[in-house]
């Protein structure tokens, strides 16, 4: 199923993908809507499925610098909906972060086969 990834930053900037360029199709979530927000003293990323595809869940990565080095930030995967034809809504907070500091944040789905892909582009959580 072809589908057209939208990528929405609160910032106002909005990033579009054409299908097949953003993972998630076989075994994970098809076409991702992902959302970070800028919430002191925490940042959210939130995020909605269309349809997804023996997920077994996310995982939640971040790093201070673009290029990383990326560290996971979930101890246990968030669990994802399984198979499902409706879309799904997915919310996470970080609150271990220090004022003046710019965050990178991607997102890892799981499906039920242990499989690992990249879900999201990395999104940039802006300095408080």
């Amino acid at each position: 199923m072809a589908a057209l990834v939208l990528i929405t930053f609160v910032w106002s900037w909005t990033v579009t993908a054409a299908p097949g360029s953003c993972p998630g199709g076989d075994g994970g979530p098809d076409a991702p809507e992902v959302e970070a927000k800028e919430e002191a003293p925490k940042n959210s990323l939130k995020w909605t499925t269309a349809s997804e595809v023996e997920n077994f869940g996310f995982d939640i990565f971040r790093s201070e610098n673009k290029e990383g080095p990326f560290e996971k930030r979930t101890d246990d995967p968030l669990p994802g909906a399984g198979t499902t034809d409706e879309p799904q809504s997915y919310l996470w907070e970080d609150f271990d972060i220090e004022k003046g500091k710019d965050y990178y944040y991607y997102i890892e789905s799981i499906s039920m086969a242990g499989v690992r892909e990249r879900f999201s582009p990395i999104i940039k959580a802006p300095a408080k």
